[in-house]
């Protein structure tokens, strides 16, 4: 529409703001707005990228903002006024785009639960239903997205942050492949590599063309992935092929059990894809059939995990220059990080040893079974109401709840593999039920032609939450 002079970026940014204003005080999406700064930056000179005069928002995580409050959930940061004096480049890239920001979202503590419920801001509530969640880590982007306040959400993910979202919200969310998206300046291997960052959107063609305007390494990245020479936007439409796709509804972890309703939308994705011309088998992945495996992939993630989360802490306090102690955080994020504080150098080593072990045991078994994709729940759950993530007698308790809610998507964290989440099916009550699919490492030009496909075949463009801008 700015291209084709149909609307100004002004009017865009205007639009946005119009209906966050009146939107967010029932979703709690929105904790930092910039809204005048970003109709000045949308009347000015704004670079004529691919996304020129679009609106956007940007999590209160995964990504600093130079000038803009940034708190990751953290007590501590938000009494110390905390703003950063520049900025991640995945955001400069962004704004390079010609993308407005007119504000940052909410998120829970340091991202550590899979549902945006802070004590420091409070809940996110879903626009499908304002009792339920919008997930999480990227829980506020997500709302922003769904309810139609901009089109484009700034997310990352490091054990379904971008993708659990997308799947409570009725939205699309892909995790690109490891070293696809820089996270530098400011950090090299996010949780060990674990982390992913990009976006969510309303389309598959949203997300490759953000994917092509914020793609690729920065100087000294670790794993760097370079971009293909045909963009992602022009694989939409383009014929997939015949796919060798597996399915499963089995977690991983063998005390959680998928939701009938997820079960069914999964069944019926397979028997679309068939129709399609695609040979779909059902099966499961061999690392998650045994239970050994599983316990330890489970047991070196934990301890990892411990020690990200006291890092983490320890490079927020550097940054704010006073140490962060239990009074300024949440009391099962001083747990985690206590836990990681007790583990040695020589066990978080093995930890990491551990997870690559795993990491090569997903592709072994992808090689062996000759498929192309992976079809499974994003999650097992609906959307679940509110609550349930903080236990004031037991500060542990939100991580023992994520643990039936993340299992299909944590191991391609480990894997590096890309992951897109689509809003494929419904449950009875209308809540959206997202569908992930997971390609080789690199292979985001597969998942989008795969994703665009289904997208024709199983449309959601005319689906809408009761909150809708």
């Amino acid at each position: 529409m700015v291209r084709d002079g149909e609307a100004t970026p002004t009017e865009l940014v205007s639009a946005a703001i119009d209906t966050a204003e009146r939107l967010n005080p029932e979703l709690n999406a929105i904790i930092h707005p910039a809204y005048e700064r970003a109709l000045a930056e949308a009347a000015g000179d704004l670079p004529d990228g691919p996304l020129r005069g679009v609106p956007m928002v940007l999590k209160d995580l995964d990504g600093l903002e130079a000038g803009a409050p940034y708190h990751g959930g953290v007590r501590a940061l938000a009494n110390a006024g905390y703003v950063p004096t520049h900025s991640t480049w995945l955001v400069e890239r962004f704004k390079q785009a010609g993308a407005v920001v007119i504000g940052r979202t909410n998120t829970p503590e340091l991202g550590l639960m899979p549902s945006t419920e802070p004590e420091l801001y409070g809940p996110v509530h879903n626009p499908w239903d304002t009792s339920r969640s919008a997930a999480g880590s990227s829980g506020g982007s997500a709302a922003s997205v769904a309810a139609g306040i901009v089109p484009i959400g700034h997310a990352g993910d490091g054990g379904g942050s971008i993708r659990l979202p997308a799947s409570l919200c009725g939205l699309v969310g892909l995790k690109p492949s490891r070293g696809r998206i820089t996270t530098g300046p400011e950090a090299g291997e996010p949780w060990g590599g674990l982390v992913a960052r990009l976006a969510v959107t309303h389309t598959v063609r949203d997300t490759a063309l953000v994917l092509d305007a914020v793609g690729g390494p920065g100087p000294g990245d670790p794993a760097p992935l370079q971009m293909p020479t045909t963009p992602y936007v022009a694989e939409v439409g383009a014929d997939p092929g015949s796919l060798r796709v597996a399915w499963t509804v089995r977690p991983p972890d063998p005390n959680v059990t998928c939701d009938p309703e997820v079960v069914g939308v999964i069944e019926a994705v397979a028997g679309v894809l068939a129709g399609l011309g695609h040979v779909v088998d059902a099966q499961d992945p061999a690392p998650w059939v045994d239970d050994a495996e599983v316990a330890s992939f489970t047991g070196h993630f934990i301890t990892a995990f411990g020690v990200w989360t006291a890092a983490e802490l320890d490079s927020l306090g550097a940054a704010i220059g006073s140490p962060i102690g239990p009074e300024g955080c949440e009391s099962g994020t001083w747990a985690v990080a206590e836990m990681g504080r007790a583990v040695t150098g020589t066990q978080y080593n093995a930890a990491l040893e551990g997870l690559a072990s795993a990491r090569r045991g997903m592709a072994t078994w992808w090689d062996a079974a000759g498929i192309d994709v992976l079809v499974t729940p994003t999650t097992p759950e609906l959307p679940w109401l509110l609550g349930g993530f903080h236990d004031a007698d037991n500060p542990l308790a939100g991580l023992m709840r994520s643990a039936s809610i993340v299992p299909f998507m944590a191991p391609f964290n480990v894997s590096g593999q890309p992951a897109i989440s689509l809003p494929l099916g419904w449950s009875a009550s209308g809540l959206p039920i997202g569908v992930q699919i997971v390609a080789r490492l690199g292979a985001e030009d597969v998942l989008i032609r795969l994703a665009s496909q289904l997208e024709v075949a199983m449309p959601w463009a005319d689906r809408h939450p009761p909150i809708f801008g």
